[in-house]
């Protein structure tokens, strides 16, 4: 559960440019001020890496300007990232973690202008998340383990052997659907309705996709506040240890508005279900795509932790997570003004040549792989990392346990977002042993 992954909905993903006819040039191809880091197909038509080594290189805090979304500067470096990333004062998170509109800009008609304590800086946001943390203490996790097993074996036992189906759905989507409804005491028969509400979070509207258009954003998002008001008004009267209970009788969460509410259920929607998923999803598909570590790693299961740790590394779940400045400063030697929004690649910092060696290789190895980014640092790093480490760790002992290998079979379909950087689609076929 990744507290960085928390919605807010002063979002323009349409402002990233999506074209669908236009076909993507090579980085080398395009005027350094014309990239667009936050063009969704660069992540969906999995581009992105040959932009950003070109702006680590060239223009490692880079800027942009359009309409929707005001100014903006693109952090690729790990160093700047960090720096920005442990300095909430100076750096805010008060006005939203996604590229959004200007301060001040008004939403488009039908959004929700909802927050969340990842939108907050201290103390408020202390309090708050101090609220819910429980969930993920150690004693808790080591009391989920055997609950988390048991459902991985269940998953894994139940997979159709030597013959194809889609790993994302069948495995990523269950898992961790399965282990949100637990950590919320949801009903257990309606927790693919946890899925969709993750789903549509980020989702770019267009015509065909996951949403067609803002005001149906608006809407389901409605119909999950209603949902968990209900909920919240079960727990008031029987409390238990689950994520709603905590909400619903924390000193510093009981009262808080309808909106806001819904703002704390997302992120924690979205934290527990795109970090783990397309983790567990980025792992099958990593390991295929560099076979010698897979090797590796069925030789010698002792591996299986570091190679979680790589493997987050390596794939950055979630791309990047916006700051904006409270006043003039310079970065990487370039004049950032107060208001102006910062994006804190984590999936290019994650690619430094200067702190990781041969980065785009997955190192199962790699002894510096928990320094990754992927968890973000300082006040907002992600509340439930041991929690998703945890469940890759036990995934990954139970499928050598089973399995000879599990072989991708054609490229995967990827997530069109900036933001979100997963899987929708990869069909697999696992061989037992």
């Amino acid at each position: 559960m990744s507290e960085q992954s928390a919605p807010t909905q002063q979002v323009m993903p349409s402002a990233a440019g999506v074209d669908e006819l236009t076909p993507i040039p090579a980085a080398k191809d395009v005027a350094l001020e014309d990239i667009l880091p936050v063009n969704p197909r660069l992540f969906s038509e999995n581009r992105w890496e040959e932009y950003f080594e070109r702006l680590r290189r060239e223009d490692p805090v880079h800027f942009n300007e359009t309409v929707s979304a005001g100014r903006f500067w693109s952090l690729t470096r790990y160093e700047e990232i960090k720096q920005v990333d442990t300095n909430w004062s100076n750096f805010s998170s008060a006005h939203g973690i996604t590229l959004g509109f200007p301060v001040g800009t008004e939403l488009p008609e039908g959004a929700l202008n909802i927050s969340t304590f990842i939108a907050m800086d201290p103390p408020t946001h202390d309090v708050q998340r101090k609220t819910v943390t429980g969930v993920v203490a150690p004693r808790n996790l080591a009391n989920l383990e055997p609950l988390i097993r048991s459902r991985t074996q269940q998953v894994l036992d139940s997979l159709p052997d030597n013959t194809p189906f889609d790993w994302v759905d069948t495995v990523s989507i269950e898992l961790t659907t399965m282990m949100l409804a637990t950590l919320f005491d949801f009903p257990f028969e309606d927790r693919r309705k946890l899925t969709r509400w993750s789903d549509i979070t980020f989702a770019i509207p267009q015509p065909g996709g996951i949403i067609e258009s803002i005001q149906q954003r608006r809407d389901e998002l409605l119909e999950c506040l209603d949902y968990f008001m209900r909920l919240k008004a079960e727990r008031l009267q029987n409390p238990g240890d689950d994520l709603v209970s905590m909400l619903a009788h924390g000193a510093e969460t009981k009262d808080m508005p309808p909106l806001e509410y819904l703002g704390n259920l997302l992120l924690l929607i979205v934290g527990g279900n795109d970090t783990t998923r397309n983790t567990m999803s980025g792992s099958v598909y990593a390991l295929n795509q560099f076979p010698a570590q897979y090797d590796k790693l069925i030789a010698n299961p002792n591996l299986i932790p570091n190679m979680v740790a790589e493997v987050i590394r390596w794939q950055t779940p979630l791309a990047y997570m916006r700051r904006t400045a409270n006043e003039d400063c310079t970065l990487g030697g370039k004049d950032i003004k107060a208001g102006d929004q910062l994006l804190m690649w984590y999936a290019s910092g994650n690619r430094d040549t200067d702190v990781f060696t041969d980065p785009e290789q997955l190192d199962i190895e790699r002894k510096n792989a928990r320094q990754h980014l992927s968890f973000g640092f300082g006040i907002h790093r992600c509340m439930g990392n041991r929690l998703a480490e945890l469940q890759l760790r036990i995934l990954w002992e139970e499928i050598l346990t089973r399995f000879e290998r599990i072989e991708v079979l054609e490229e995967p379909s990827r997530t069109l977002s900036s933001f979100v950087k997963g899987y929708t689609h990869m069909p697999v076929r696992v061989i037992r042993k």
